[in-house]
């Protein structure tokens, strides 16, 4: 059974598109099967903008994402677990996604496989294939006690991180900020001109108000569509032997 390690190919491919990794330009047709994510759902302005003080300010979820991986990267693992957790509050599928590799792998603190199951199971909820073969290759490996477990632990993480529970979170924040445009004068958004990277009294960089408001950043339905389009359906590179998907949710059914 092959260990395909989530993070390199996951995370690290957000990264870059995030400018994390200035050096890095944005993958091709052939990375993108790769690394599982889709960055053709990105516009060129994307990363400058979702990499922007005022955007992260907003976006916990995207923010504490981040400082996770800085965290993972610069071997912080107990802060990057720690960080992944705040993520993971705002509905964020792939940070849910990296506490269950943390746990199986044991970085951060105590290897726990039946929690690792359980933050798997929760970072698959929306049927990301790449995240329910991780998922089901942890279930595999699973003892039966270590399975019944991972039942009640994944019953007692849906109540707090679920999706039902932990979107409402992000979308108020979001339609909050959004709310307070120019007074919600939508109408002049376009005119405005939003400085993404000040610097010393100055403005390095400038997106306009259409560009940074679009609404797949700021609408919640739309920011989540958008945010699932990144997650591609494919295998990743290299085989997993995970046999049928049985899928098994937090009920055990």
């Amino acid at each position: 059974m092959t260990h395909w390690p989530l993070f390199p190919s996951l995370l690290a491919a957000l990264a870059a598109v995030q400018g994390t990794h200035p050096q890095s330009s944005p993958p091709g047709d052939d990375h993108v099967a790769r690394s599982g994510y889709d960055v053709r759902a990105f516009k060129p302005v994307d990363a400058d903008i979702i990499g922007s003080d005022g955007f992260l300010a907003a976006h916990p979820d995207q923010r504490f994402r981040l400082l996770g991986m800085e965290a993972r990267r610069s071997g912080r693992v107990d802060e990057a677990r720690d960080y992944f957790r705040r993520a993971a509050w705002f509905a964020d599928k792939l940070s849910q996604g990296a506490l269950g590799e943390m746990y199986w792998l044991g970085e951060g603190g105590e290897r726990d496989r039946a929690l690792a199951y359980a933050w798997m199971d929760l970072a698959a909820e929306r049927g990301a294939r790449i995240l329910l073969a991780h998922r089901e290759r942890y279930w595999l490996q699973l003892s039966e006690d270590e399975r019944s477990r991972a039942v009640i632990e994944g019953e007692r993480i849906y109540a707090k991180f679920g999706d039902k529970v932990a979107k409402p979170r992000l979308a108020k924040l979001l339609t909050s900020a959004r709310r307070k445009v120019t007074g919600s004068r939508v109408g002049f958004v376009g005119a405005l001109a939003i400085c993404i990277d000040p610097a010393m009294g100055k403005c390095g960089a400038a997106v306009t108000g259409d560009q940074y408001y679009n609404d797949r950043y700021w609408v919640p339905a739309q920011y989540w569509q958008w945010q699932d389009r990144i997650i591609l359906t494919p295998d990743p590179e290299g085989e997993i032997n995970i046999g049928p998907l049985d899928v098994v949710g937090s009920d055990g059914k």
